[in-house]
């Protein structure tokens, strides 16, 4: 029997994450994704800790009209902008286990262009 959407994706999570993991130094980049909205972290998993964060729902971001993919865009420009502010410029992309496509295509390419290399 075929695996349900949260099953396979709940799979490909744990094939990804077994790889992948954030220092302070490089954090670790989790994008998030419902139907409406988008949020990303910026994650310490050595400490267990998030150092930075950013979301569709904040209030800056909430306020301007746009398709969610700006929307998305938005999100990326403001965690790069959060990160800078926070020291950090060196990340590593956890996709979450969402194909890299459409809104988190969009993210992580609005991220680089403000300054996040990954």
């Amino acid at each position: 029997m075929a695996f349900s959407k949260i099953e396979r994706r709940r799979k490909i999570k744990l094939r990804v994450r077994k790889n992948i993991s954030g220092t302070a130094e490089r954090p670790r980049m989790s994008v998030f994704r419902s139907n409406k909205q988008i949020s990303v972290q910026l994650i310490d998993d050595v400490n267990g800790k998030t150092l930075a964060a950013s979301s569709s729902l904040l209030k800056e971001i909430a306020d301007q009209k746009g398709t969610k993919s700006e929307v998305a865009a938005m999100v990326g420009k403001n965690i790069a902008e959060v990160a800078q502010k926070a020291g950090i410029s060196v990340v590593v992309f956890d996709r979450n286990g969402y194909l890299y496509h459409g809104r988190v295509k969009q993210l992580a390419d609005a991220a680089r262009e403000a300054g996040l290399k990954f």
